[in-house]
């Protein structure tokens, strides 16, 4: 484990990038900021694809563990400032665009699938995931190779270069302000294969997962909750409030 002792008070980093998923397992979109709201950042996971076989079995969504080119779809909000209230637009790997409610691109995702909207969005754990450029960099380390942000699925990345080695781990059970929202560190997030996945080309690299179990007892990066609603940009100071 990393991270160095926390001073309430003290800028930790700043907001080195802000992404949302409007679908469910498929690629982010990366944008300048972002409301957050009780239920995660505006417009996250707010559809998802799902299979009708696995309806009864508790966790019905075509997620990247059945399909790992899922990454290479890119949705994106058709009016970006008002996500809940916005089609999504989905670009394929061979560039073919489709409204994300089109039943053709329910049909090539595979047999039995279909699109469903949520109010609040999906999510495996908690709604907000956060990770530091020193834990990627870091782990790049351990592993022997560069590895890309989006590879993790964060919605908020920060740049704390003078907190030590993987930092946010010393934030569990801290309130920080980012911007004008108030957020507090839950826990450190536990991995699954998903890490695996580059997320350009949707191939598997073993080394990302089997690192972090071996050096991160399998976590790597923290999950938090909203405390307090706001906007959240990139270049907003990250301060340990609490």
């Amino acid at each position: 484990m990393g991270g160095s002792p926390v001073r309430v008070g003290a800028e930790v980093g700043r907001v080195a990038g802000v992404w949302r998923y409007p679908v469910k397992s498929m690629a982010p979109e990366q944008v300048p900021g972002a409301d957050l709201s009780w239920h995660g950042v505006s417009g996250d996971r707010r559809w998802a694809f799902i299979r009708e076989a696995s309806q009864a079995s508790g966790f019905p969504w075509l997620t990247i563990r059945d399909r790992a080119d899922m990454v290479r779809y890119r949705p994106r909000f058709d009016r970006p400032e008002q996500p809940d209230r916005s089609p999504v637009v989905v670009t394929t790997p061979s560039g073919a665009e489709y409204d994300v409610t089109d039943p053709a691109l329910a049909a090539e995702l595979g047999a039995g699938v279909r699109v469903l909207k949520l109010d609040r969005g999906t999510f495996d754990t908690l709604a907000l995931s956060l990770i530091t450029t020193q834990t990627i960099a870091g782990l790049g380390r351990f592993a022997g190779r560069s590895l890309d942000v989006r590879r993790f699925r964060p919605n908020v990345l920060i740049d704390a270069p003078d907190a030590g080695d993987f930092p946010e781990d010393g934030w569990t059970g801290c309130a920080l302000r980012m911007g004008d929202a108030l957020v507090r560190v839950d826990g450190r997030d536990q991995r699954c294969i998903v890490v695996n996945v580059d997320p350009a080309t949707g191939e598997g690299d073993p080394v990302v997962l089997g690192t972090i179990a071996r050096r991160r007892q399998t976590r790597l990066g923290v999950y938090a909750t909203t405390v307090r609603p706001g906007h959240v940009a990139v270049g907003d100071p990250v301060v340990i409030v609490a």
